[in-house]
């Protein structure tokens, strides 16, 4: 499978990006979720996408990996910022519409890319999320699990790499499912990997002091194509949030992993790739 690296560099900003399959091909951009860099797109899955005929894109986002990255506690973009980001990366592929896809914060940010450029998108997918805009506060939050897990964040020194590597393989496994085994030596070769690979680590974290920015934006209002994706064991976002969301937009179908949990699990792979296959085909 040919993979190209390109870093795109525009309006004082530096995006690390990689592409799979062949550029004639539909084009199809990743964006990944909070404190995740593209890595977490894995190599397998979108090779396995770009097999379906697609180009398949991702990137880091600002403050992961090798992507333009400020002082932790120290921001200084917003969400409108990274939402200009995707068409930043598809400017800097000579791309004019993509179908994009994203999972948690990533999907948020699908969600306002679509709404913010509707000329730039041709469908959306969003994996494991809420829907923008929308009030949620009726709506089941994060399990007592996650928020206990959550709370132990508060006993991390953040400055150190260590702890926080150790802090984020916890994570993996307080945000897994109940559909498959857990498997604790690929969750911390993923974060080492991580964390070896970006500029400061420590500014993960910085995607939770962001703001919107600009005019607020509403699902409601989308016009385009929808997919949803969310699984049934997710403990941050309990499946009714993207039952919510599918229902806040017209053009919107579901599609439900059994035992999902807030992540991209390989054994759901066939099923998502099908997906999203089928839903990039229209």
């Amino acid at each position: 499978m040919q993979k190209t690296e390109r870093a795109i560099r525009t309006g004082g900003v530096e995006l690390a990006t990689e592409a799979f399959g062949d550029p004639a091909n539909p084009p199809v951009l990743l964006i990944m979720g909070v404190m995740a860099s593209m890595l977490w797109w894995a190599d397998g899955f979108c090779e396995q996408l770009a097999k379906t005929g697609r180009y398949v894109i991702r990137y880091d986002n600002r403050d992961t990996g090798r992507s333009t990255t400020c002082e932790p506690g120290k921001p200084d973009y917003t969400f409108d910022d990274m939402t200009d980001d995707a068409a930043r990366v598809l400017d800097g592929y000579g791309i004019k519409k993509a179908h994009i896809v994203g999972v948690s914060m990533g999907g948020m940010l699908a969600q306002r890319v679509a709404l913010r450029h509707p000329g730039r998108v041709l469908s959306v997918t969003v994996i494991s999320s809420s829907p923008v805009g929308v009030d949620t506060s009726d709506l089941p939050g994060m399990t007592e699990a996650y928020q206990a897990h959550s709370a132990e964040g508060e006993k991390v020194d953040w400055s150190d790499t260590a702890q926080i590597v150790e802090y984020v393989i916890k994570d993996t496994r307080a945000i897994a499912g109940t559909a498959f085994p857990y498997d604790a030596s690929a969750a911390r070769a993923l974060v080492e990997k991580d964390a070896a690979r970006a500029r400061i680590y420590a500014s993960i974290t910085n995607h939770f002091m962001l703001v919107g920015g600009g005019v607020p934006l509403d699902v409601r209002n989308l016009q385009l194509p929808l997919l949803v994706i969310h699984g049934t064991a997710d403990p941050l976002f309990p499946v009714e949030h993207g039952e919510a969301l599918a229902e806040a937009v017209t053009a919107s179908r579901m599609v439900r992993l059994e035992g999902g949990g807030h992540e991209i699990h390989p054994g759901h792979w066939d099923l998502i790739v099908s997906e999203i296959e089928n839903h990039t085909a229209k």
